[in-house]
C-alpha cells in the first residue's frame, strides 16, 4: 500500500510511556547570548576607541 505524503513529512511518535524532559539541556538562547557576551569581550580592545568616537558624535549631533 502506498502511505500518503504527508506521513512521510510529519515527525514519527514517540515511544509510548516515554516522557519527553529536556530540563538537562542548554536552552538555545543561553548559548546565543553566552556566545554574543564572547565576542563582544573578545572585540572590545580592538574597538573600543572607534566606538567611543561614534557615540561621541552620535551624542553631539543630537544634543546640537
Amino acid at each position: 500500500m502506498h502511505q500518503p505524503i504527508s506521513g512521510l513529512l510529519s515527525p514519527p511518535d514517540p515511544p509510548a510511556g516515554r516522557v519527553r524532559d529536556d530540563r538537562g539541556d542548554v536552552p538555545g538562547w543561553v548559548m546565543v547570548t553566552l556566545m554574543t557576551a564572547i565576542v563582544i569581550a573578545a572585540l572590545t580592545p580592538f574597538v573600543s576607541e572607534e566606538l567611543m568616537g561614534l557615540l561621541r558624535q552620535a551624542f553631539a549631533m543630537v544634543s546640537g
